[in-house]
Order: structure tokens, then C-alpha cells, then sequence
């Protein structure tokens, strides 16, 4: 399954923002855009998007950043991905019903795939992913060998 760059972007960046704001502190977009490696200037616009729909709060001043705006027990991924791209978690729309093996295939095949995504994304919080996230990143410098 392919996203968008700013779906994918935008979960990576929140994700990121949760990692780095445990103790309170917000986090730049430079930062964000380092660690990450994203283009500072995209980066700025998907944060823009994250604060429209509610999910951080920006700061200005010399200590200033992004921070959550709630609790990211209370998001789930697909608030996340429904912010970012109102189609990736839509269903599919029984347009074509004409004939042939196109409406049992997304019947049959895709309709399933999205009520999985949905379902997924709809019981994972932002805590859980980012905590996810974190045990991943440990367990890959735990196999790290020199």
C-alpha cells in the first residue's frame, strides 16, 4: 500500500514530537526535520495541517516548538490519518456496478484490506505507536555490532 508523503510524514513528525516532549519540553521543526530527514520546509507545512486538526500547539520565542495539544492516549491513528487524507480510511464507493469481476474484487479483496486499516488504526493510540516506535528503535542498536 502506497500513502502520501504527507500522511507518512505527518505520523512520523507527531510520532517524533511525542518521543522528544516526554518531560514537557516542546520540539522544533529543525529538530524534527534533522532526526528525521525531511525536508524543513515540507515539514512546516504537515505541521500546520497537525495544528488545524488539533493535534499540537505551536510556541514562539527562543525556547519554542511544537507540543501535543491532548493526550496521546486519547488520539487514535486513524484521527491521525483522517487529518492528513480523508480518503486512505474512506470506504470504497460502489460506483462501478455494472458487471464484470470489478465490484466482487472490491467487495471481496479491497473492502476487507480497509476495514483491517480501519480497524487497526482505530484501536492503536498515538502512545501505543509511539511506544511501538521507540522499543523498535531500541531493539535495532541492541543488534548494532562492531
Amino acid at each position: 500500500m502506497r500513502v502520501s508523503t504527507r500522511v507518512e510524514y505527518g505520523l512520523i513528525a507527531l510520532t517524533d514530537i511525542v518521543i522528544h516532549s516526554e518531560n514537557g519540553s516542546s520540539v522544533s521543526a529543525p529538530e524534527i526535520a534533522q532526526r528525521q530527514k525531511i525536508s524543513h520546509k515540507y515539514l512546516e507545512h504537515i505541521l500546520l495541517l497537525l495544528r488545524q486538526a488539533g493535534f499540537i500547539t505551536a510556541q514562539k520565542g527562543l525556547r519554542g516548538g511544537y507540543t501535543l495539544a491532548c493526550s496521546p492516549e486519547t488520539i487514535t491513528l486513524s484521527d491521525v490519518l483522517n487529518a492528513l487524507d480523508m480518503n486512505i480510511l474512506a470506504e470504497m464507493d460502489p460506483k462501478d456496478e455494472e458487471g464484470g469481476l470489478r465490484p466482487v474484487v472490491n467487495e471481496c479483496f479491497w473492502e476487507k484490506i480497509n476495514q483491517s486499516l480501519n480497524q487497526y488504526a482505530s484501536g492503536l493510540t498515538l502512545k501505543e505507536f509511539a511506544e511501538q516506535c521507540k522499543n523498535w528503535s531500541k531493539d535495532q542498536w541492541d543488534l548494532y555490532v562492531i
